[in-house]
């Protein structure tokens, strides 16, 4: 699997929304190896999306379509300011990937200098999973400089806010402070979801 993660400050939230629906309407059915997406707002406007594409080769063929140059010029028009791009080979999916029955999503970027210390912490999605049953799935997309986007998908925000009072057992707490230093968490309160 290939993510690329689109993220740039937008207030032309419904235009936006509107915009990204009309990808999925109109030009998904052309876009070879697309999987599917997560797309939502932060509280402070930035525009998040985390797209998944089957490979990097597929993805950089959709980018070259002619019809994705003309929408990401409109999708560019609406921004801010400029937008941010982030291309990772490097994925890991979190107990089943994703969930569009997701009613929150948070999305984590952070750096680290062990990738494959953070792709062990959360390959054991059995324990996680029983102290965290809230947390439905997720993707971990890794550049090769070890600058992550973990997206994790939860049945609710208020069930997330819950477990994150719980007190992990020290070496899970210890895992997750070595990966979290210094990461930058973004709350997408109403997340959407496409899927191929």
């Amino acid at each position: 699997m290939f993510i690329q993660i689109i993220q740039g400050t937008c207030t032309r939230q419904d235009e936006t929304h509107q915009l990204l629906d009309e990808w999925r309407r109109d030009l998904s059915p052309g876009a070879t190896g697309w999987l599917g997406g997560t797309y939502g707002f932060t509280d402070d406007n930035q525009m998040i999306g985390v797209v998944r594409f089957d490979s990097r080769e597929s993805a950089m063929a959709n980018s070259e379509r002619a019809e994705q140059g003309e929408w990401a010029g409109r999708l560019n028009a609406l921004m801010d300011g400029p937008m941010e791009f982030h291309d990772c080979d490097d994925v890991t999916l979190l107990m089943d990937g994703g969930s569009d029955q997701a009613g929150f999503v948070q999305i984590i970027r952070g750096k680290v200098d062990d990738p494959s210390r953070l792709k062990a912490m959360l390959a054991d999605t059995t324990s996680l999973h029983e102290m965290r049953p809230e947390i439905l799935g997720g993707t971990l997309a890794i550049e090769p400089d070890g600058t992550f986007t973990e997206t994790v998908a939860f049945s609710s925000e208020e069930a997330a806010r819950r477990g994150e009072m719980l007190d992990a057992p020290p070496e899970v707490r210890r895992e997750l402070d070595y990966a979290m230093q210094g990461a930058t968490f973004y709350d997408l309160h109403k997340p959407w979801f496409e899927t191929a």
